[in-house]
């Protein structure tokens, strides 16, 4: 049984492959905030968006003060598979469509200088993060013999093309077959994407936070959960930042780096929220081409390498999207380990399952800037699946911002942009659907609480007015919540494979035992008896 304090390290029952060479244990650790504090800017949430962010300004001499809700590194950031990459999931062509020949170049230099940095930033401090660059392989999902294989190369020998012209170095290999993929599904012929990159991430994560923890102008506090973001006054240059144990930060700017803003509607609601699921398999070290792989399927699979041991390196293959708290995992686990068996006959045994939270915006690329309506609060969110490489580029981009420095890239990812006409009706369309999920309120997962196996959970609202979560442990003991999400009261549903509460409206999610893991929701469910109570003190005063 995972207890309750293990979701203070990271956002779901599974542990991703990252801690096979970077456990919890080697992760920095600070205190809590303890009393008021004054800074320069106050950086909300310690993922990559926000330690890239807190480098680079006390890099530049500013004061930061970072704060985490939990443990440092206790999101997304440490559930990603480690790409680095200047292309995106979208297609440069539709990119061009969508923000023009010049945003289109935009995205390819800032990502391309994203994952340089890097690559800079480790070297020069010395940070062992198996940073690489590689190349990125894009193929069809269809066999060579399939009609359709011809189409898709097609498309992607159009996106070679662009990719060119706007300065990333690409090319179109007909035949090619990559080294080590000796199963029967023949689907040569590839596009290459030159100069990508891959990463171990928490350990770059890690890294930052060493370098960062021994620099006078930086202080973090973890289990300091921001509550309220204030901005003091018309004229005033003073942020307050409150915290649920009624502490204030006062500063000049505060950044929120928490995925997603932590606030009711305005980018929360242009946003898409999907889950995505990972496995990490045993391959032999050298029996496959180190590199990037990603099919053109919808949802696609994509595929890393990183660090096993002596023997073995995994192969860390990911897909299998969903919109988070609408479907169950459903065998997307074994689809994966099917799918990588079918092409590398030399796997070995899966070692590590797990899924992360992915946001995408309608029009293709995220919002990194101030929050609209805000003059000192900035926001970044919206990471299109490519949240590590955008993650960086946010550090300088807001940096950037905060020092009066113009950044040439800054107007294509800043939030008050108005989307392109052409996103529209899948904005209509999303948000249509988003209201569907209200029907929950109506409906019940369990009859009856003996309906719940040990282990599991479900939604119990018989008279369809006061939904309850209900969680049955290990051992039989049931722990009871309110289903009410305490964002906009959507209601939450079970997710077995993480054992969480997921939303189904805006994406919030909280742990089994009720504590709040994945914004917009600031706060974690209400308990509904005595046994959630004390689960939730275990996990919140670990």
């Amino acid at each position: 049984m995972v207890e309750p304090e293990h979701f203070m390290k990271t956002s779901g029952q599974n542990d991703p492959v990252w801690v096979h060479k970077e456990p919890y244990s080697n992760r920095p650790q600070f205190p809590k905030l303890a009393q008021d504090i004054q800074t320069d800017v106050c950086v909300i949430g310690s993922g990559i968006a926000g330690i890239s962010t807190a480098y680079e300004l006390v890099a530049r001499g500013v004061k930061v003060a970072m704060i985490e809700a939990r443990d440092v590194v206790s999101g997304e950031s440490g559930r990603t598979s480690g790409h680095l990459s200047s292309a995106l999931d979208d297609p440069f062509v539709e990119i061009a469509k969508k923000h023009g020949e010049g945003g289109a170049k935009m995205v390819a230099q800032s990502h391309t200088w994203a994952l340089n940095h890097v690559g800079e930033v480790s070297k020069k401090l010395g940070i062992e993060c198996e940073y690489r660059k590689i190349p990125d392989y894009e193929i069809s999902q269809y066999e060579k013999a399939n009609p359709k294989h011809h189409e898709e190369m097609m498309m992607l020998k159009e996106d070679v093309e662009k990719a060119n012209e706007l300065g990333i170095p690409a090319s179109y290999r007909e035949g090619y077959a990559i080294k080590g993929w000796d199963g029967k599904p023949d689907q040569r012929d590839v596009a290459v994407i030159e100069d990508e990159a891959t990463f171990h991430p928490t350990q770059y994560l890690t890294g930052l936070l060493r370098w960062l923890a021994k620099q006078p102008n930086f202080e973090c506090y973890t289990h300091t959960r921001m509550i309220s973001i204030e901005e003091k006054g018309l004229l005033s240059k003073e942020v307050h930042v409150g915290t649920l144990d009624s502490h204030t930060i006062v500063c000049n700017d505060a950044v929120e780096a928490t995925c997603i803003p932590l606030q009711k509607l305005s980018i929360v609601a242009a946003l898409e929220y999907y889950r995505t699921y990972c496995i990490a398999i045993r391959v032999p070290k050298n029996a496959i081409e180190d590199c990037l792989i990603n099919d053109q399927a919808d949802p696609y699979m994509y595929i890393r390498f990183t660090g096993c041991d002596e023997k073995d390196d995994y192969l860390v293959i990911g897909g299998c999207d969903h919109k988070v708290g609408q479907e169950e995992e459903d065998g997307r686990y074994a689809k994966l380990e099917a799918w990588v068996r079918e092409r590398f006959t030399k796997a070995g045994s899966v070692d590590y399952k797990w899924s992360g939270q992915i946001l995408n915006s309608t029009d293709m690329v995220s919002y990194i800037g101030l929050n609209p309506g805000k003059s000192h609060t900035y926001i970044v969110t919206g990471d299109t699946g490519h949240g590590l490489t955008q993650g960086v580029l946010a550090g300088k981009l807001i940096a950037d911002e905060i020092q009066g420095i113009q950044n040439p890239w800054s107007k294509l990812y800043n939030p008050k942009r108005l989307p392109p006409l052409s996103s529209m009706p899948d904005m209509l369309a999303h948000d249509a659907q988003i209201n569907t999920q209200y029907k929950r309120f109506l409906q019940s997962d369990i009859a009856d609480i003996e309906d719940l196996a040990p282990g599991t959970g479900g939604v119990l609202n018989p008279t369809a007015k006061k939904p309850i979560a209900v969680y049955k442990d290990d051992k039989g003991q049931v722990h009871k919540f309110s289903a009410m999400c305490p964002h906009l009261h959507g209601v939450v549903c079970w997710n077995n494979s993480e054992k969480s509460w997921d939303c189904p409206v805006h994406g919030s999610r909280f742990s089994k035992d009720g504590v709040c893991v994945m914004g917009p929701a600031k706060a974690g469910l209400s308990s509904a008896d005595d046994a959630g109570e004390q689960a939730q003190k275990q996990a919140t005063t670990a």
